[in-house]
């Protein structure tokens, strides 16, 4: 792998999953500067779409405090990846994967999310036949209805529960404003995003008058950052994805960033002047959520993927780009992309500069 440092992009073979470093840490600095110096909180990006230790110690040499996980197993791997404080916007259910959760809780700060008081019980039985003091936060329904308790009293209740086994530690509460993603403008997003998080601080303001301490106040994504971060009582914010960004992102999220993922892609065939194929289909990018844009193209009329093969329609004839030439996609969306790959191939100036390999792929357990 090393002997491709250095060469020009041209050189990768095809497909493969390309980040632009200067667009990479422009959209890095970005979110730092909004999130750390303006709204004078912590960051802890979500690794989810990221899955990899390299990226998240780049975010904490940027001052991000450590990483939110979606999985115990993306988890492992960035504790294994040196990374010692990690939150993990979900629940963990079940004898194994408790085991697993306060083991690695003798070597980082590993905190997740619970909605349960069962499973709250199990774990802290495991934690104190392990010797841990397991840190929890409680996780708040604040309109998604996915997971979580209710706002208010529901949240003490279960805090309570928490702070009653010596094994536990309540550290905390966290939610994510999803349902604000729909807002028809950035106006109205911002007054969706202030009555949501209101039942998160206010839920975490009961916390503390039942003399419960709350330390982690954690929401926020990559398409929410700019408004969540400057809402009183909220601690730290969980968007990662945004410094990537994607078509997901900008154009249906409404998030200001520059593209920095992309997949350089080979046609395979011309079998039509106004239709292209290229070695880069769904186990290749995602269409879940939108699909992949085509660079340097004359006008796109639409572009489809089955399993192996990326099909572009063009409005006009042409006999470019021919058989053998190279492709970019713009990403469509990044969290369903990076996990088919096996590395990320770091691009500046038109050349390779680093190839970070995408340990946290496949860890869905």
């Amino acid at each position: 792998m090393m002997n491709i440092i250095g060469r020009p992009v041209e050189d990768l073979d095809t497909p493969v999953l390309l980040v632009d470093l200067d667009v990479m840490e422009r959209n890095v600095a970005r979110m730092a500067r909004v999130i750390i110096e303006e709204a004078g909180i912590n960051w802890r990006p979500h690794s989810k779409g990221i899955k990899s230790p390299a990226i998240a110690h780049l975010l904490q040499a940027a001052g991000a405090i450590g990483v939110t996980c979606a999985k115990l197993g993306e988890a492992e791997v960035m504790v294994a990846g040196g990374i010692r404080s990690i939150l993990i916007a979900n629940q963990i259910v079940g004898p194994q994967k408790i085991a697993r959760l306060v083991n690695l809780s003798k070597h980082a700060d590993v905190i997740p999310a619970v909605d349960n008081e069962d499973n709250v019980r199990e774990i802290a039985e495991a934690a104190a036949r392990k010797g841990v003091r397991q840190r929890l936060v409680v996780e708040i329904n604040v309109g998604i209805d996915r997971a979580g308790v209710l706002p208010g009293e529901p949240v003490v209740a279960l805090a309570k529960k928490i702070a009653s086994y010596s094994s536990l530690e309540f550290a905390g509460v966290m939610a994510w404003e999803a349902l604000v993603l729909g807002a028809k403008d950035d106006a109205e997003k911002g007054r969706m995003v202030k009555e949501a998080i209101s039942q998160l601080t206010e839920s975490a303001d009961r916390c503390r008058d039942a003399g419960l301490p709350v330390e982690i106040v954690s929401c926020g994504g990559s398409g929410t950052y700019w408004h969540t971060a400057f809402q009183p009582g909220v601690t730290e914010i969980q968007g990662g994805g945004g410094i990537f960004c994607d078509i997901t992102y900008r154009e249906r999220f409404e998030v200001d960033h520059e593209y920095a993922l992309t997949v350089l892609s080979t046609v395979t065939s011309r079998p039509a002047p106004t239709r292209i194929i290229c070695d880069a289909g769904k186990k290749t990018m995602s269409t879940d959520a939108s699909v992949p844009k085509p660079l340097g193209l004359a006008e796109v009329a639409s572009v489809g993927c089955s399993a192996e093969h990326g099909t572009i329609h063009l409005v006009e004839e042409s006999d470019t780009p021919r058989v053998g030439d190279k492709i970019q996609f713009i990403v469509g969306y990044g969290d369903t992309t990076v996990f088919l790959h096996d590395n990320f191939y770091g691009i500046r100036d038109g050349r390779v500069e680093v190839v970070w390999p995408i340990l946290g792929r496949g860890k869905l357990q």
